[in-house]
């Protein structure tokens, strides 16, 4: 007795089993991700060396600058003990303006390192306002102990490398220039603590890359300019007034150190960023640049008018409170590449399950190596769009390399499909996929609710095709001619 079906045609039936099949398509899409995961090691890399263009630039240029001030520092003698005990130190007292105002312009431009460009910019800022008459009396501290001839006006700038002028200060009617330091009064704080600051300007927003911006190398509270006021410390309110031309790259900031504290700044820079805790007031933004004005009272930050070594002030605390604007990049060329990558599994799904519908509904029959070569040329957009959106820009390196891959894998797909018109459909259903993709990355608060939608409509559009599939008999694509099995009993010889 023979069996009902015969070793070769169980084994061309699981074969052809479109089961079988769809476990090795999703195997290939797997393997697939592989190179996936390369093109995100080659992300980072190109992202590491901007980073090294963008450090070489800012290193002679100017990194991210930072203006905090200014404060009167005014010492006083304390003395402790009874009689001849007395033992008598030398403190601080910390003051800060009651009005502060910062105008300016920031004229911005590129620098060229290799084929990166880094946004730099030179700043022109008048610092003026008004500080009141120190009162000690709060302390206890008698007035003839108050020191006023050693008294210090200083202003913390982020990189003094970067400082192109000869800075004057008018105090009261009286010119003094500035001596590098911050002087001997102020006290150095730890510099560790702001190599990673959480101020809210550096939130998920990175020049170049796709991470959060890193704040400039060696952000130093202990940098700066300062006067020694000497003999000028007598009248009951003191008006100042300085001028300040400084370069720097990619970020321009300031600390609300006023009662009230007033910025306004304007540039040719067309793509601001503002970042911090307070926004500007209906900023203007044009193509040729852009004008912000904030007003910042002093009762929304951490930190008083004025303190002395009882009740200290972190540096910490005061550069959290920074607030201005970033240069943006029109477009970030790796942030985009790699949130387009991310798409790359659902996009293989879903031309691997067109091809394999094909199979199904046409009874084609297509090789796992085709399925591959579609795949592999799908991963390769990606490669493309990184490597020419950096010397072409991302909007046209997006629609030459997905041009490139869609007419590859049209062509390819009508010789694999057996027909031109099935072939156009794949092709068809790239373009969607890129234009798609294109929208998405354009429109990033949209992209759940667009994915959302065009995985509804693949489902509806495979359920309507497939309505009709008998997958019970849909095992053997094309129809194959065995011989008729001879009947029990019959003598298969002639």
């Amino acid at each position: 007795m023979t069996s009902s079906s015969s070793p070769p045609a169980v084994f061309e039936q699981v074969r052809n089993s479109q089961f079988l099949k769809l476990f090795v398509v999703g195997f290939l899409v797997l393997l697939l991700q592989i190179p996936t995961f390369m093109m995100y090691g080659l992300i980072n890399e190109r992202q590491n060396i901007r980073e090294q263009a963008v450090t070489e630039v800012t290193g002679k240029w100017g990194s991210a600058q930072t203006i905090v001030g200014p404060r009167l520092i005014v010492p006083y003698l304390r003395r402790v003990g009874k009689d001849d005990k007395v033992v008598t130190t030398t403190q601080k007292a910390t003051f800060l303006p009651e009005q502060l105002q910062i105008s300016g312009t920031m004229d911005s431009q590129m620098r060229h390192r290799g084929i990166f460009d880094i946004p730099v910019y030179t700043s022109k800022l008048e610092i003026s306002g008004q500080f009141d008459r120190p009162d000690l009396s709060n302390w206890g501290i008698k007035p003839e102990d108050i020191l006023w001839n050693k008294a210090e006006l200083s202003v913390q700038v982020a990189d003094t490398r970067a400082i192109t002028n000869q800075v004057q200060l008018d105090w009261n009617g009286t010119a003094i220039l500035f001596e590098p330091g911050l002087g001997k009064l102020h006290t150095p704080s730890n510099e560790g603590d702001f190599n990673m600051p959480s101020s809210p300007i550096y939130n998920d927003r990175t020049y170049g890359s796709g991470k959060t911006i890193q704040p400039p190398a060696k952000l130093s509270p202990n940098t700066g300019i300062h006067v020694l006021l000497k003999d000028r410390m007598e009248a009951k309110t003191f008006t100042f007034k300085l001028p300040l031309e400084v370069r720097g790259s990619e970020q321009l900031s300031f600390v609300p150190m006023g009662k009230f504290t007033k910025v306004n700044l304007t540039s040719n820079w067309a793509n601001p960023s503002f970042q911090g805790g307070w926004l500007p007031e209906k900023p203007k933004v044009t193509k040729s640049g852009f004008e912000a004005s904030w007003d910042v009272s002093f009762l929304g930050r951490n930190f008083p008018q004025q303190w002395n070594v009882d009740a200290p002030v972190n540096e910490r605390t005061i550069y959290d409170t920074r607030f201005g604007v970033d240069l943006l990049s029109p477009t970030d060329n790796y942030r985009l590449a790699e949130r387009s990558i991310k798409y790359n599994f659902l996009f293989l799904v879903l031309t691997f399950a067109v091809l394999w519908l094909f199979e199904v509904v046409a009874k084609l029959r297509v090789h796992p190596l085709q399925y591959m070569m579609v795949g592999v040329a799908m991963c390769l957009f990606y490669l493309l769009q990184l490597a020419l959106s950096e010397h072409l820009g991302f909007h046209t390196a997006y629609a030459v390399a997905s041009v490139a891959v869609v007419i590859m894998i049209t062509t390819y797909t009508m010789s694999v499909l057996q027909a031109k018109r099935r072939g156009s459909i794949v092709g068809i259903m790239q373009v969607s996929l890129y234009s798609y993709l294109y929208v998405v990355l354009a429109s990033q608060d949209y992209s759940l609710l667009l994915g959302s939608i065009g995985l509804f409509g693949f489902l509806s559009v495979v359920m309507f095709l497939t309505r009709k599939v008998d997958w019970f008999n849909s095992s053997s694509p094309r129809p194959i001619a065995r011989p008729p099995e001879p009947l029990p009993f019959e003598d298969p010889l002639p």
